[in-house]
Order: C-alpha cells, then sequence, then structure tokens
C-alpha cells in the first residue's frame, strides 16, 4: 500500500447543531444517573474528601477534551477521534479506536434502557421491564431517525431538566445551609463537612478507591468530538462548547455534593438511596422521590439517545474509512446514516433481552463491560493529538486555532494518571472483569482487522471542512 496514493473522501450530513445543541449534548451526556444515584457509594468511600477526586479526574479529563479540541478544530468529521487516529497515528488505530467506541456506546445504551424500566417500575410495578426498555430505545430510535437537529433538540430539553435540578438542589441547599431555608430558620452551617472525620476521613486512600467511580462520571463528555460532522460554524462552535462545558460539569458535580453532605453527614448516606430525594425532603418538597424519578428517566434517556447518535456516525464514519461494511455509509433524505443507526440499535436490542431474562443483574454486568473501554478512547485521543503534532511541524503548529496547552507534559501526566488508575483496578475483583471483557474485545478487533485483510486496503483520507464565508 502506497502512503502517497489516498482517496479523498467527503461527509455528507447536514451541519444542524448549534452551540447551545452542542453544550447540551456533552452536559447530558456527563451527567447521569451516576451523580443522582450512585453518588451515594462514593461519598461513603472518600467523604467530603470525594470532591477531591472530582477535581483531579475533571483536570486529567480536561486535557483530553482540549487534545481532542485542538484536532477536531481542525478536521471536523463525525467520526472525529476515529478519524483523526486513522489519519494521524495509523489506519488499525482509526478502526480500533472506532469499533471500541462503537462498543462502548452500544453497551452503555444497554444498561440506560435498564434504567428506565428499573425507574418506571415505581410507576407501574406490574409492567415488565422489558417493555419499559423497549419503549424507550424506540422512542430514542425515532428521534434519531428523524434528523440531527431533532436528535440535539431531545438532547438539549433532556439535558436541560437535570442541570435545572442540580442547580435547584444547590441554590435551596445554600438557603438551608446559611439561611436555614427549611429548616425553621436555623441555618444548618457547614460543619458536617469536617465534624465526622474531618474532611479526609478515610486518607487519601479513599479519594483514590472512588477515582475509577468518580473518572466514569465524565464519561460522555467526549461526544462532542462525534457532533463534528454536524456542527454548524465547527470552529466558533466546538471551541465554546469545550472551554465552557467541562467547568460547567465540574461546578455541578462539586457544589452539589458540597451541599448535599453540609445537610446530611456523609456518613448517613451511603445505603439511604438518593441523596438528592433526602435534601429535597429535607426541603419540605412532597414527592420528592417521584421528581427524582422523573429526572433519572430522562437522565437515561438522554444518555440512550446520545449513545444512539454516536453508534450510528461512528459506523458511519468507518465506513468511509474501508473499515466497516459500504452500506453503513448510506444517508436519508434528511442525512441520517440510517443503516449505521440501524444495526446499532439491533444490537442494544440485546439489552432488551437481557432485561427479560436477567432484570435484576443486567445493569451491574453491562455497566462493568462498557467502563474500561472508555478509557482506551481518551488515551488514544492523547496519542493522537501528539502524533498530530508531530506530522504538522513547527509551521503547522503555529496555525493551529485551538493549541492544547502544556503539551506533551500534560498528555505524560495524564497517561500517567489512566495508568495508575487501571492497574489499581486490577486488585478489585468487581473492576477486573470490565478490564479483561475489554482487553478480549480489543485483540478480538486486531484478529479481525487482519484476518479479513483490511491491513491491506487503499488509505482514504477525510476532505477538509472549509468554513462558509
Amino acid at each position: 500500500m502506497s502512503e502517497e496514493k489516498r482517496q479523498i473522501v467527503h461527509e455528507d450530513l447536514n451541519r444542524g447543531l448549534q452551540e447551545r445543541h452542542i453544550q447540551l449534548i456533552a452536559l447530558g451526556g456527563a451527567i447521569g444517573v451516576g451523580l443522582f444515584l450512585g453518588s451515594a457509594s462514593a461519598i461513603e468511600k472518600a467523604g467530603p474528601g470525594v470532591v477531591l477526586a472530582y477535581i483531579i479526574a475533571g483536570i486529567a479529563i480536561f486535557f483530553v477534551m482540549r487534545a481532542m479540541g485542538e484536532i477536531t478544530i481542525e478536521y471536523p468529521v463525525s467520526g472525529s477521534f476515529s478519524a483523526h487516529a486513522y489519519q494521524f497515528l495509523n489506519p488499525l488505530a482509526g478502526y480500533v479506536s472506532g469499533w471500541n467506541y462503537w462498543y462502548v456506546w452500544v453497551v452503555t445504551c444497554m444498561a440506560e434502557i435498564t434504567a428506565v424500566g428499573v425507574y418506571v417500575h415505581l410507576w407501574l410495578p406490574d409492567l415488565p421491564q422489558w417493555i419499559s426498555c423497549l419503549c424507550a430505545l424506540a422512542l430514542m430510535t425515532c428521534a434519531n431517525l428523524i434528523s440531527v437537529k431533532a436528535y440535539g433538540e431531545f438532547e438539549f430539553w433532556f439535558a436541560l431538566i437535570k442541570i435545572v435540578t442540580i442547580i435547584f438542589l444547590i441554590i435551596t441547599g445554600a438557603g438551608m445551609i446559611f439561611f436555614g431555608l427549611g429548616n425553621d430558620g436555623v441555618a444548618v452551617g457547614i460543619s458536617n463537612l469536617t465534624a465526622h472525620g474531618g474532611f479526609f476521613p478515610h486518607g487519601f486512600g479513599g479519594v483514590f478507591d472512588t477515582m475509577l467511580m468518580v473518572l466514569f462520571a465524565y464519561v460522555g463528555i467526549e461526544v462532542i468530538g462525534v457532533t463534528a460532522g454536524e456542527a454548524a460554524n465547527p470552529e466558533k462552535t466546538l471551541s465554546a462548547a469545550i472551554d465552557k462545558v467541562l467547568y460547567r460539569i465540574l461546578l455541578f458535580y462539586v457544589l452539589a455534593l458540597l451541599v448535599i453532605m453540609s445537610i446530611y453527614p456523609w456518613d448517613q448516606l451511603g445505603h439511604a438511596g438518593s441523596p438528592f430525594v433526602m435534601v429535597f425532603e429535607k426541603l419540605g418538597i412532597s414527592g420528592a422521590a417521584h421528581v427524582i424519578n422523573f429526572v433519572v428517566i430522562t437522565a437515561a434517556l438522554s444518555s440512550c439517545n446520545s449513545g444512539i447518535y454516536s453508534t450510528g456516525r461512528m459506523l458511519y464514519n468507518l465506513s468511509l474509512q474501508g473499515k466497516a461494511p459500504k452500506a453503513f455509509a448510506t444517508v436519508s433524505a434528511n442525512k441520517v446514516p440510517y443503516k449505521a443507526l440501524g444495526i446499532s440499535v439491533v444490537f442494544m436490542l440485546i439489552g432488551v433481552a437481557l432485561n427479560y431474562y436477567l432484570p435484576k443483574d443486567v445493569f451491574e454486568i453491562v455497566t462493568s463491560v462498557s467502563a474500561f473501554a472508555c478509557m482506551v478512547t481518551w488515551i488514544m485521543i492523547l496519542f493522537c493529538q501528539m502524533s498530530f503534532r508531530k506530522k504538522v511541524g513547527s509551521e503547522g503548529i503555529e496555525k493551529i486555532r485551538y493549541k492544547m496547552p502544556f503539551t506533551p507534559y500534560s498528555n505524560y501526566l495524564t497517561l500517567i494518571f489512566f495508568a495508575v488508575v487501571l492497574v489499581s483496578a486490577l486488585f478489585n475483583a468487581n473492576t477486573r472483569i470490565g478490564i479483561i471483557a475489554t482487553v478480549i474485545w480489543l485483540v478480538f478487533l486486531v484478529c479481525v482487522y487482519y484476518i479479513a485483510g483490511l491491513n491491506k486496503q487503499e488509505k482514504v483520507e477525510f476532505s477538509r471542512y472549509e468554513e462558509e464565508k
């Protein structure tokens, strides 16, 4: 295969996503059921010190996002990090990155529709869990098939519900802390943050024990890159979204958790259900459980919506690379890659089947499998950005419009951080399953790559997007 001889391919998608869509898509992808329900277990492990874990993990993800943004703004295509790995690392890296991310979202969507089934059960206890799962998947599939703008609008409003809930908690909780709102005028204060064993009751070891759980609270934020091929005015839209979304997520996480742990001693939150429900009940909001139930369902639908979108676009781009069946590059009249989207949904139906046969175990099964594959994507992004810098040279670096700060040292530090988290996870039986499953999946992908002769294909190059003047 000659490196000089390359086929130029063009994406045929509709750039209908505005900045407001992309920001809320990223916020919605990263703020999920883990915050509303899973935060209790993180608090139990680290106490108030859990906020430090969110800050450290947030810094690592900041560098991942800036690395992705540097290349994405120069080459805004739907496959994002897969297309970039293909172009700036090698075709195998692009292939593995793309199929791995598809796998992440297929499995994650199984978890999210399961969450819908579980929480619909509170209102409709006689409805089989699998029916709720099927209805959720069908609804989000229809939204994605209409147009990219329809997907963007659904995600905008779903994400807005979550964000309004968090802001409401922060504001009303602060009112209780400082002015005694809902507490007969008696200010709660912030003494609970240090009164029960200190801010770090389990030391820094406890903070590190939560790192894996906290890190994956940010999963979904990288979907900004997947939207690049359908973003209007990508340079302005994507850079603004990346700049704003991470610190907003950090603020939401940190402030919400500080408010919760100020109102309730951290050691009372571990096994008491959702901390959000507890705070809302403390504020005297009747039906708090029903409110959070609704928010959790919309959070799960939001993530499923993003998953269907992401898998369809990733298969579309892989098809253009020649690393997936050509049929997946087919788009509808509304510029939706409906065949790529459809086959992804077919695999997600496995989640519906699991909810029929294993309704109690399916959520834990699928989340443990998908968790570590997400980190593979982040690691690939960091390596890709360093290779991109080498290939464009010193003159090209000067022309980069959105530079990653402190590279390559920020890349190395972030990679070391991920490596430490991965190694530590090997010593836990539950997390070890996820690592083993991810390794098996990656080995399978590499074997298929060479057995199918994909390594012998002519290399393609994606056309540069030129902004309309």
